[in-house]
């Protein structure tokens, strides 16, 4: 975990958690995946923020290919975009095209691309409608500001197949003092 003053230079690959404090009600309880950080800002998707769409609803080709549950993710308050993230059976066999790699076997594909051609490399499949941005030092700041806890990922976290109990989860494998946030109610004044 990283401090309010100690953040990386590049934190593609870890955990967003919201602090309780955070009041943005678009990031209240959320868990992120940073797709994307670096000079020009940073790019991520919420986890745990599944609508009531199902993908054989939204993009029919690719709902056989969907991880439960087999709805569509609100992926963040920008709302232009719909991101596939996958994750392969071997990160030695890619597909020649359709497919991005971003850490190991995880990666997100082309939704453009032919679903039965794709297909056979998938493991793991989630699409999301949206996605959380940030501009240059943005996040940097909002961290700085003690938004966030920044914290590496478990396999099982991107396609978790009970999303809204997400942000419990992985603050409660952190153990000691965050272990013990997980436990408060969303609303701690109305207790």
């Amino acid at each position: 975990m990283y401090g309010m003053s100690e953040v990386p230079g590049v934190l593609q690959g870890m955990l967003l958690v919201a602090k309780p404090g955070l009041a943005d009600p678009n990031f209240s309880r959320s868990v992120l995946l940073l797709l994307a950080h670096g000079d020009q800002g940073a790019l991520g998707l919420v986890l745990n923020r599944q609508t009531q769409s199902p993908v054989a609803t939204a993009l029919p080709d690719w709902a056989e290919l969907a991880s439960p549950p087999a709805t569509v993710f609100a992926g963040g308050p920008v709302v232009e975009g719909t991101i596939c993230l996958a994750r392969l059976k071997s990160e030695v066999a890619v597909p020649a095209s359709g497919y991005l790699a971003l850490q190991g076997a995880l990666g997100t594909v082309d939704l453009d691309a032919d679903p039965a051609f794709v297909g056979p490399w998938i493991e793991r499949l989630r699409i999301f409608a949206g996605y959380a941005g940030w501009g240059a030092g943005q996040l940097e700041d909002e961290i700085a500001q003690d938004a966030w806890w920044v914290l590496p990922p478990a396999d099982e976290d991107v396609f978790a197949a009970e999303p809204p109990t997400l942000w419990k989860a992985v603050l409660r494998r952190q153990g000691g003092r965050l272990a013990v946030v997980s436990a408060l109610p969303p609303e701690p004044s109305l207790n």
